[in-house]
């Protein structure tokens, strides 16, 4: 789903992202804010400057705008989350880190 957020320039998007037993996303920010729901499985977050925090199922995580983070399914099968982000339109939504 992407929808505008009013006159904001910004705009809404929300994206299942499934990760096989052991998958990972490396580091990364966003032009503004992220909100990871896990749906399934365990996944384990790394926010730059954190201690790593791991969630199950029904649980969430808010990203500040520039956090670099990374993710990865620390569980023994499947895990998916429902990522919802409110980013600056016409920005690329994934920055990877350097």
């Amino acid at each position: 789903m992407r929808h505008d957020v009013g006159s904001t320039g910004q705009e809404a998007i929300q994206v299942r992202v499934d990760f096989a037993p052991g998958a990972a996303f490396g580091k990364h920010s966003h032009p503004g804010i992220e909100i990871a729901y896990v749906l399934e499985g365990t996944m384990e977050y790394q926010l730059a400057g954190q201690p790593p925090v791991t969630l199950k199922a029904g649980e969430s995580l808010f990203i500040p705008e520039g956090t670099v983070h990374a993710a990865k399914n620390v569980g023994s099968g499947k895990a998916s989350e429902l990522a919802t982000y409110f980013v600056q339109k016409n920005k690329q939504i994934v920055v990877p880190a350097e």
